[in-house]
Order: C-alpha cells, then structure tokens, then sequence
C-alpha cells in the first residue's frame, strides 16, 4: 500500500466515515493539533528521567489517537457498520489522580515559574502550551459543531498535568523551577 493516495491534493481530506471536508476546517485544525502535541510528547519521551513517567507520556499518546479518532468521526455522520471509541470520562479523571501522584511530592508554588529548568522540563512545557491549543481548537470546533463532552475536559486536565511532570522533572534532576521576576 503507498503512504500516498492523492485525495488530498486539491486541499480536502476525508473523515472516518467518508464524508470530505477542507484541510482548512475546525475539525482538522483540531484533531491536527492533537497529532501536533503528540509528536511533542513522542519527543519528550526521549528526554525525561523517570521511566514512570515515560510509561504515563506513552499512555497518554494512546489516549490522544482516541481524542483523535472521536474528533475525526461526528457522532451524526457515522454509519451502523463503523464503530468508533468515544473519549470516556476515565481520561480526565485518571489524568486527576496522576495530578495528585505527582503534586504531592512537589513543593507548594509559591511563585509563578517560567518553562525551563531541565531540558525535559522544557519539553513537557511545550506540550503543555500544545495541548492548551489543541484544547483552544476543540472549543473553537464545539461553537460550530457537536463535540464529545469529555474532550475538552480532558484537554484541560491534560495541560495542568503536564505543568506538574515538569516541575517534578526539575526537582528529580535537582535543578530548581525558574521563578518569574517581576
């Protein structure tokens, strides 16, 4: 099978189901910048220390080909012969509790911090910034069109996770958070 197939070639891609739509559209510039934020994520893996961590990023990188997949597939233009996960409401509230995990072994913020410290820190700082777009996208896509529920909130509790990796990558690297001075 070729990696090419031509049907993109005049500007319109095809979602699962069939249906054309212009690469321009609210839902590819969604489910785009998931694809964006997981490559990110991908490169992250690289870099950080903690192979817990390693574990939860590839995790999460399954979890956003759900996102994707949901945000590929409106719910009314399906046929009854395909099938398509829905993101469950499990996405956000596991990504809670491994909030919790990590936040509680970091020190109370007490400032705001900026992006650095440790290269994987930076990294998951940029996926961060990726996924509150991504999560910017998907609200701009609702305003248009039906969107799952749980997307957006896990979008949301995806990005706070990601602060809270890099500032516990910092402190397993013994480099300290980069404090605002105001």
């Amino acid at each position: 099978m070729k990696i090419y197939t031509k049907g993109g070639d005049k500007g319109e891609t095809g979602l699962f189901g069939g249906k054309r739509v212009p690469k321009s559209s609210a839902r590819i510039e969604a489910y785009g910048t998931i694809d964006e934020l997981n490559s990110f994520i991908g490169l992250a893996i690289i870099e950080v220390k903690s192979e817990d961590i390693k574990k939860l990023l590839q995790k999460i990188q399954d979890q956003l080909f759900t996102v994707g997949a949901d945000l590929a597939t409106p719910e009314k233009e399906i046929d009854k012969k395909h099938t398509i996960v829905r993101v469950p409401e499990s996405f956000f509230s596991d990504t809670e509790k491994e909030i919790d995990k990590y936040e509680a072994q970091l020190k109370p913020l007490q400032n705001f911090i900026l992006p650095g410290g440790s290269k994987p820190a930076a990294l998951l700082n940029i996926c961060r910034v990726v996924c509150r777009r991504a999560e910017r996208r998907v609200v701009a896509l609702a305003e248009k069109a039906e969107v799952g529920g749980n997307i957006i909130i896990f979008l949301n509790r995806l990005s706070d996770l990601f602060f809270v990796l890099a500032r516990y990558e910092n402190m397993i690297s013994g480099i300290p958070d980069v404090i605002w001075k105001k």
